[in-house]
Formats: C-alpha cells, structure tokens, sequence
C-alpha cells in the first residue's frame, strides 16, 4: 500500500510561481517539485494557509492550528465570500 502522506523541503522544490493565469482575477500558486510533478494552489488556499501560518508565528502562546473545509449556506458568509469555507476549529493540543 502507498503512502498517502508526503513531506516537502526545499530541496524538492525547482521553483514556485505566483500570479494570476491569463484571463483571471485571482492568484494562483505553481510549486514545481524537480519530480516532474507540479502542485497548483488556488488564491483561497494559499490565503489560508497564510492566515494559519501568522496566527501561530504570532500568538504567544499558539502552536497549531487546523482548518477544516466547510459548506456555509448564503447568510452565515460574508458578502462576496465563496460558500466553501477553510475555517479554524479547536484541535486540542497545541493550542
């Protein structure tokens, strides 16, 4: 059986590219991995993954987070807001 977890360092990475593809508003993120293989990460995705990364560099007392997607229908979102969601929920330990 395969394992379905992987790591990424740096040194699997030849190189990542930032900006919005031709003909659209939102960023994308390409991480080409020297494997051939290339991972592309919508603005939204990336936006969280950040969001979650400053919370915990800069929480004193933080040290995880997890995000969980979710479906929200119209009036528990913010205007303008996709309806899936990657929101924080309490993980237990590490926080």
């Amino acid at each position: 059986m395969r394992e379905k977890r992987r790591i990424l360092a740096n040194t699997d990475i030849a190189e990542i590219v930032l900006g919005a593809p031709r003909g659209h508003l939102h960023l994308r993120a390409t991480i080409k991995l020297h494997s051939g293989e290339e991972l592309i990460l919508q603005e939204a995705t990336v936006a969280n993954l950040v969001r979650a990364y400053v919370a915990i560099k800069t929480h004193p007392q933080k040290k995880g987070c997890r995000l969980v997607g979710r479906e929200l229908s119209e009036g528990a979102k913010k205007k303008e807001f996709a309806s899936w969601q990657l929101l924080e929920k309490e993980s237990g330990a590490g926080n």
